[in-house]
């Protein structure tokens, strides 16, 4: 019974306080019931993004791990929205088939032997259209933008949060002491120094105290569970970032050496021309 009736009373305390309350507690009040408000929708809203977010990246690496072609996701056209991962990956995969089509570097497919494995080895020598180095670095660039999108993204609306830890209680006691100062200063006036006269207005201003408090602990616990899992988030993003760019680097860069890349190309435009009067010369026999 006892359980039942605290919370009545409380509720009435609540009630008879805020009745009471002077003008500046009502506003208050009022200003911290707003950033209540704005508290618990960032905190509905950021919980469904990260839960979305975690879920969606889960099976996005479960995806990607099981290619070799770090452009097969694209190839195949399937989406993972809400991971951040995917977004980074979708930029970086128009950006490389933008160079790929705008400025392709053709390359000799090289002679593959077979290793057991290396599988990325094999896909690297087959493939013959690839970019060059300096088209490669503006691909690092767009996806060095795409993870920083992604972590403003994830920390988009934290700072109400914040606000709400650092300011709720403060906010409360601000209206605390306004309302109390004003208490005494009207018992002053009146000359009445009782426990009556004092109880309406104390229990009025203390009211602001408690809404402060009741905005800041639910803010404080849902901002400290949701830093740890957007740095959670970051983490994993920045090292997949590195790992695809190292991938892509690999299979779709050309990173012949320069004596490579030479002979490559008077191979392909007159190489027979040439190579024929040195093997002639070569056959005349020296007296």
């Amino acid at each position: 019974m006892t359980f039942i009736t605290q919370p009545m009373l409380a509720a009435n305390a609540a009630v008879y306080a805020i009745e009471n309350a002077t003008t500046e507690g009502k506003i208050t009040v009022g200003v911290l019931f707003l950033l209540s408000m704005f508290s618990w929708t960032i905190i509905i809203t950021k919980f469904r993004q990260l839960h979305i977010a975690r879920r969606a990246s889960k099976k996005f690496y479960s995806a990607y791990s099981a290619t070799r072609d770090p452009m097969d996701i694209k190839k195949r056209g399937e989406e993972f929205e809400g991971a951040p991962a995917w977004e980074l990956y979708d930029r970086g995969a128009e950006e490389i088939l933008y160079h790929l089509k705008n400025n392709p570097v053709q390359v000799q497919p090289a002679v593959i032997q077979s290793t057991g494995d290396g599988h990325t080895d094999h896909l690297a020598r087959a493939i013959t259209t690839k970019v060059s180095p300096s088209s490669f670095e503006a691909v690092k660039v767009v996806l060095e933008e795409a993870a920083a999108a992604q972590a403003m993204s994830l920390e988009k609306g934290m700072i109400v949060l914040s606000t709400a830890v650092a300011g709720g209680p403060f906010i409360g006691l601000l209206g605390t002491v306004w309302g109390v100062m004003s208490t005494f200063a009207g018992i002053a006036e009146k000359n009445q120094a009782s426990l009556t006269a004092m109880a309406p207005g104390v229990a009025a201003a203390l009211v602001a105290t408690v809404t402060g408090l009741l905005v800041a602990i639910p803010a404080m616990f849902a901002y400290n569970f949701m830093v740890t899992t957007i740095r959670h988030v970051t983490q994993e993003l920045d090292g997949y970032a590195t790992r695809y760019a190292n991938q892509l680097e690999h299979t779709y860069v050309d990173n012949r050496d320069i004596e490579e890349k030479i002979a490559g190309a008077l191979k392909r435009s007159d190489g027979p021309s040439i190579g024929a009067p040195a093997a002639a010369r070569l056959a005349v026999p020296q007296s």
